[in-house]
């Protein structure tokens, strides 16, 4: 009897030496797992941080790139504007000397004014008046008696009443009435016709009084040659 009671506390500490080594080998199994899964996961962060490094990297290089390209084309089109200025300087030059030296190649040999007075012009208008067709037709009969090789300038002009934009427009219409009339009438070629209209421009009498507007309002027509 006394060798049974004896042997149970061996038997109990026996099996909780077991039980203890098992908990110890498995916490041993764990925690080496754990630093394994650690150690993966630090593999993992360092490669994706120098992923992320290396892709940085080309965005820098990219930006480089872009700057760079975006610099360049601002420095074309500078130079592109530069030179569109220069042509254009060079085009008014060459068409002021151009024109200089046709006015100076003609010599005008006729002149007519055809103003509201003098061409019954209705004011506002831009219909070809019968009195300006009488007169229109008397400078052509001084014409066909002195037949010459002639260029034909009509200018239209108005008083300062009212818009620029509208008077210049009044001003073209009035002057292209009498372009047509001498192209329908007399089969004047119409490269032999310059039209022009200088709205307000250029009055030859004051503004200020009825008959100098009245005057100011004309169209004048220039045989030159």
């Amino acid at each position: 009897m006394p060798r049974l009671l004896i042997a149970i506390p061996i038997t109990v500490l026996t099996v909780g030496a077991s039980q203890a080594c098992a908990t110890k080998n498995f916490v041993r199994s764990s925690v080496g797992d754990v630093n394994d899964k650690v150690e993966a996961v630090g593999r993992s962060l360092e490669q994706t941080q120098e992923r992320t490094r290396r892709n940085e990297q080309k965005i820098a290089e990219v930006d480089g790139k872009v700057q760079a390209a975006d610099e360049t084309a601002r420095s074309a089109h500078a130079i592109a504007t530069e030179a569109e200025h220069s042509v254009r300087a060079t085009d008014a030059r060459f068409d002021s000397r151009l024109q200089a030296m046709d006015k100076a190649s003609k010599r005008l040999v006729y002149d007519l004014v055809l103003n509201e007075q003098e061409g019954n012009f209705k004011f506002g208008r831009p219909d070809l008046p019968a009195a300006a067709r009488t007169s229109i037709d008397g400078l052509i009969r001084q014409l066909k008696q002195d037949p010459k090789s002639i260029y034909i300038e009509i200018e239209g002009h108005t008083d300062n009443v009212g818009p620029d934009g509208v008077n210049r427009k009044l001003g073209l219409a009035r002057a292209e009435a009498v372009q047509r009339y001498l192209y329908d009438q007399y089969h004047i070629p119409l490269h032999k016709m310059n039209v022009i209209t200088y709205g307000g421009e250029k009055p030859v009498a004051t503004n200020s009084t009825k008959v100098g507007r009245a005057r100011n309002r004309r169209v004048v027509i220039r045989i030159v040659a």
